[in-house]
């Protein structure tokens, strides 16, 4: 316990409670949260409770917190998205080094402040894109960068395909749905996407553009007779959405219905449907985040590349195509994944063997906090160091604009102005 990472906690919601809270609790001897930092009293009492934490070591603001005596160092910023820029600000200028959540920050300019504020202050900033930890990403990665499988790399599709579920509840009626109190869909979901693109594409994008919209959850879409709550009740049957089947009929409490309230019985998930925000009909939340978005884009070699990000998949996953001059690499990365190398000179296809996965996410959560952990040990830095993430912001936030104005953005242009967000 003695050589165990101690940290603070800023955020004890879904991620911080539920994935970082395990950790320590699986880990005791490499992480010890010793203090936490949350406005709910209900999630800072469960959290400190869990990690026994004393009374006078839980704190409703991180001024609070550093007002204190006892700093821990670490901290691990799972708030709100867009709370993340205070934070991290406050807390490196304090001397902690940071685990922080996806994404960096809400807009461009202040993911910038926190990369530059961490070398100012000489800290390590560990960025939770998760996935390039798991084994199926480090796997796919060293096959598709090798020249000897794929030759000279031509083209990438990769597909971000959310389940209908999931977008609902996230990006319709959760916290995600107003880009403006978040961030855009594309920075929110895919900025995971874009740090994968630009590893796996090892060279830098030239130029891209984007179209996408909010097609589907209109008022103008509603069923028939739809009522502004599902509790109300609705007489529409056959609602996808129907928020009384996806949080009412089950039997399991984990994500994402922990999310919805504090009480995961019966009655305290029907009373959080029928007054908060997780009952209210789809198609009337005001939600303005897209619920598809292509990008294309345009390497500085001439490789090409595009993402296509949507919320109507039957299942949620990735699955991506990588096209060389010497095979063609198909991978899907779901409940079942699978990586498949067809090379084109009369050798038959085959699936590559995926070492099994430890932790949510395919095992990138475990991943992540481990490197991160490993990274505080040995003085390196991590894979996804700030300054090793900003780019794939770069070219989310790029994405967003060109979608929004209709223009193709020159990324160089782009990364050197703080003007086109």
């Amino acid at each position: 316990m003695s050589d165990a990472v101690r940290a603070v906690l800023v955020g004890a919601g879904q991620r911080g409670h539920f994935t970082y809270g395990r950790y320590a609790l699986d880990h005791p001897d490499a992480l010890r949260f010793v203090a936490v930092v949350d406005p709910s009293p209900a999630r800072i009492h469960r959290f400190g409770d869990a990690h026994g934490i004393p009374a006078e070591l839980r704190f409703a603001t991180v001024d609070d917190y550093l007002a204190a005596n006892d700093l821990a160092g670490t901290a691990f910023v799972a708030t709100p998205d867009r709370h993340h820029h205070a934070a991290a600000i406050a807390l490196l200028e304090a001397g902690h080094h940071l685990y922080l959540e996806k994404p960096i920050a809400t807009n461009l300019r202040d993911a910038v402040a926190i990369v530059a504020g961490a070398r100012k202050h000489g800290r390590l900033l560990h960025v939770a894109h998760v996935l390039r930890y798991t084994p199926f990403f480090k796997t796919l990665h060293d096959i598709v960068t090798d020249p000897g499988t794929m030759g000279d790399l031509i083209t990438v599709e990769h597909r971000e395909n959310v389940v209908s579920w999931h977008m609902a509840h996230s990006f319709v009626r959760g916290n995600w749905a107003r880009a403006k109190e978040s961030s855009p869909m594309i920075v929110a979901k895919s900025c995971h996407d874009f740090d994968l693109l630009q590893w796996n594409l090892a060279r830098p994008i030239r130029r891209l553009a984007s179209f996408g919209s909010l097609l589907h959850f209109n008022p103008d879409r509603a069923p028939e007779g739809a009522t502004e709550r599902c509790t109300d009740p609705c007489p529409v049957e056959d609602c996808p959405f129907d928020a009384r089947r996806l949080y009412l009929n089950m039997d399991w409490t984990g994500w994402p219905i922990h999310v919805i309230a504090d009480d995961l019985s019966y009655d305290g998930r029907l009373a959080a449907i029928t007054d908060g925000p997780y009952g209210r009909c789809v198609y009337r939340c005001g939600s303005d985040v897209v619920d598809h978005q292509v990008v294309s884009m345009e390497c500085a070699d001439g490789v090409s590349a595009t993402l296509t990000m949507h919320g109507h998949s039957h299942e949620e996953g990735r699955t991506m195509r990588f096209d060389g001059s010497r095979a063609t690499v198909r991978a899907r990365f779901t409940r079942d994944p699978v990586i498949e190398v067809i090379p084109h000179h009369g050798v038959a296809g085959y699936h590559v063997d995926i070492p099994r996965a430890e932790g949510g996410h395919g095992g990138g959560d475990t991943g992540a906090v481990r490197a991160f952990l490993d990274a505080l040990a040995s003085g390196r830095p991590s894979d996804t160091t700030g300054e090793r993430a900003l780019e794939g912001y770069y070219l989310a936030f790029a994405a967003e604009t060109a979608r929004r104005e209709g223009r193709v953005i020159d990324m160089a242009v782009f990364r050197g102005t703080l003007d086109e967000q």
